[in-house]
């Protein structure tokens, strides 16, 4: 498996890095772009915005829509490594979870926990 990453790693890298998500909110007030990472790279809010001023409401659609439009980023990533990396280890590095990527790691390496 590791051959493989290395052989593709550059391309899919760059593939990986490039990824750019806009997601609009329910009611297309809203328009957030994100990075590969889930990093805010463009907010656009419609003037309508100001017909209801309500800034709570307006804070929680603009964190929801990041919130989606970072699922689909992630969604993206997996869909770009998982000819090389199984999905379920791809998603275990972008959620963070440390202890099912070691635990990967360790049988991939023939070991035992």
């Amino acid at each position: 498996m590791f051959q493989r990453i290395q052989d593709a790693g550059a391309e899919l890298h760059a593939k990986a890095r490039a990824i750019q998500v806009t997601e609009t909110s329910r009611d297309g007030l809203v328009s957030v772009t994100v990075g590969a990472r889930g990093d805010l790279v463009r907010l656009d809010l419609d003037p309508r915005i100001y017909r209801r001023p309500d800034a709570r409401h307006l804070a929680d659609t603009i964190a929801e829509t990041a919130r989606r439009a970072t699922v689909r980023a992630q969604e993206r990533i997996v869909e770009i490594f998982e000819p090389v990396i199984p999905a379920e280890e791809i998603q275990a590095h972008l959620d963070g979870d440390l202890e099912a990527v070691m635990a990967r790691f360790t049988e991939q390496m023939g070991g035992t926990r």
